[in-house]
């Protein structure tokens, strides 16, 4: 998987995009844990500011990170 965009240097179209292949079900609950990472939440709706060009994805992806 090639490294999330840059919010600084990409369209909100191509954020889009990489969350959505990123985040793309693989039809493997037990062995993929996507859905526990995003603690049963959608990704877009997780990773919203992130596709808007508000927050990084890695901001996002460490406060998921925190207990």
């Amino acid at each position: 998987m090639p490294q999330a965009p840059d919010i600084d240097n990409s369209t909100r179209a191509e954020r889009q995009a990489y969350i959505d292949e990123a985040f793309a079900c693989l039809g493997d609950c037990d062995l993929c844990g996507k859905c526990k990472m995003l603690h049963g939440r959608d990704a877009d709706e997780v990773y919203a500011d992130y596709i808007d060009g508000k927050r990084s994805f890695l901001d996002i992806t460490m406060q998921l990170r925190r207990p």
